[in-house]
């Protein structure tokens, strides 16, 4: 497989992050595979939203779980951007996705929209959270996984192989060499978070990573070459 770059919330270095128009602007960039974040909403709804409140991102307050899809639909997630909801990205875009789950209540109402969509090949479905990995491959056996981590590495590649993932998403300022090679041993992929500058790709290269995720788009064009 190629070198992967991926879009991290879209394109968050240059437009609102985890909106429709980040998401577009990702896919016109040429990113291979755009990421994105899950929470559920008060009535069940799978918004696309990084943090467990809205304060931060929108014009909001309160927590996302506290909010129905309308009252969430008011805000303004910058610009006059909405906050979207899964269903809505696949529609707005064609590209590979990696859904992240943040709340993980909302792992068994992704699979139930993967297994009606048909979205194996598509959506990746990636987590800090083991439990919610293994959750969505219980109900959705053929779908992808990859166990996120940022400072605790040590144990990522039996935690991975524990819950059936296939890849390590990881925190490039904590990842070593020996961490990529036992994972690399055991079959799993693996990609680096955050990668914004030439020095970051460097690193990505050296370390033999997979793909990067990125808030830049001009990352892409950098990385086939570098």
């Amino acid at each position: 497989m190629s070198f992967l770059t991926i879009g991290h919330r879209g394109v968050m270095g240059v437009e609102p992050e985890n909106t429709l128009r980040s998401f577009v602007r990702a896919e016109r960039a040429g990113l291979d595979v755009i990421e994105l974040d899950l929470h559920l909403s008060k009535d069940g709804a799978l918004v696309v939203m990084h943090d467990a409140e809205v304060d931060r991102t929108t014009d909001g307050t309160g927590p996302i779980a506290d909010k129905t899809l309308a009252e969430l639909r008011g805000l303004d997630a910058c610009d006059g951007e909405r906050v979207p909801v899964f269903e809505e990205v696949l529609d707005a875009v064609g590209a590979p996705l990696q859904a992240e789950i943040k709340d993980v209540a909302a792992a068994r109402t992704l699979a139930g929209v993967i297994l009606a969509r048909e979205l194996t090949g598509r959506v990746e479905v990636i987590s800090f959270h083991d439990e919610a990995l293994a959750e969505v491959r219980a109900l959705v056996p053929a779908v992808r996984t990859a166990l996120v981590a940022d400072r605790r590495q040590a144990d990522v590649v039996a935690r991975a192989l524990a819950v059936g993932a296939g890849a390590l998403v990881l925190n490039i300022r904590h990842l070593t060499q020996d961490t990529v090679e036992r994972a690399h041993a055991e079959g799993l992929r693996v990609t680096g978070w955050v990668v914004n500058t030439q020095d970051d790709l460097r690193l990505a290269h050296a370390l033999g990573l997979d793909g990067v995720t990125t808030d830049r788009p001009e990352i892409r064009g950098d990385g086939l070459t570098a």
